[in-house]
């Protein structure tokens, strides 16, 4: 017989298949991600138009029946978030957020907190997306302006925010890296490394095996743990790229998982 399943949930990805059909990842606040086929959705006149796209945030019916994949059997827009989706930055960095979410929590286990972090990512994303829309940009192709963008394209601050997200995932993966000690001896002095092995900062003792963690880079980590996502701190480069090593390390070593990078331009499509 089945079930019929209610949930709110963001489409982070979008595959066709067969002559009409697509599979979607669905990420939801009670039972985590979600394999679903839309049946005919490809067709001109299907039902649900265009609100089964990645980066959608719906109120989906669900059949539930015996084989891996639910069937989607209604859905109600909740935010299209369509600004976000005329910036060629923004729908990259969401397209980067929702494969990270995707991939670092993978099944059925639920996290709410999760949910509601990528809705608040992705409406950041969104308003941020609104502000650039000013007619000051219509100077943006002007070579003196190039600068101000960060790496790929993308705004200066792009990085920084991402980061903090990734930050916030590790949290509720329950991988965040130690920062108040010593990973591997507790000394809260003279910590001047990162180590994945170990879990977090190493003091100068401990410090072989590990890489160079600046106190920019230790600031933004910390100030990203308290801080709400609206509130990313700022970091020089050269800082955030030390973050960005942390993270890859934290998660190679302890959830044998690589991500894309957390900025530039996406080199993985999220609708195939």
């Amino acid at each position: 017989m089945g079930r019929a399943v209610k949930t709110e949930a963001v489409v982070l990805r979008s595959m066709r298949y067969g002559e009409a059909d697509r599979i979607l990842h669905l990420y939801t606040p009670a039972r985590g991600r979600v394999g679903a086929i839309a049946k005919g959705v490809r067709r001109a006149r299907s039902r649900f138009g265009g609100r089964l796209e990645p980066f959608f945030r719906l109120r989906v019916e669900l059949h539930e029946g015996r084989g891996e994949l639910l069937t989607v059997t209604g859905a109600q827009t909740v935010d299209a978030y369509a600004r976000l989706r005329e910036d060629a930055s923004a729908l990259d960095a969401a397209a980067r957020a929702c494969d990270a979410v995707g991939r670092l929590f993978e099944t059925s286990e639920p996290h709410p907190g999760v949910f509601n972090l990528l809705c608040r990512k992705l409406a950041l994303l969104d308003e941020r997306a609104a502000r650039d829309r000013t007619p000051a940009d219509a100077h943006a192709a002007d070579p003196a302006d190039a600068g101000a963008e960060g790496d790929g394209g993308n705004p200066p601050d792009a990085r920084s925010g991402a980061l903090a997200f990734r930050l916030k995932l590790l949290v509720a993966a329950g991988l965040a890296p130690q920062l108040g000690a010593c990973a591997a001896c507790g000394e809260r002095e003279h910590l001047v490394g990162f180590s994945g092995a170990a879990g977090g900062v190493v003091c100068a003792a401990c410090e072989a095996g590990s890489f160079a963690l600046g106190e920019h880079a230790y600031r933004f980590m910390t100030d990203a743990f308290g801080a709400p996502l609206h509130e990313a701190p700022q970091a020089p480069e050269t800082a955030l790229a030390q973050v960005e090593r942390a993270i890859s390390a934290t998660l190679e070593h302890h959830a044998n998982l690589r991500l894309m990078p957390a900025s530039g331009r996406s080199r993985r499509a999220a609708v195939s």
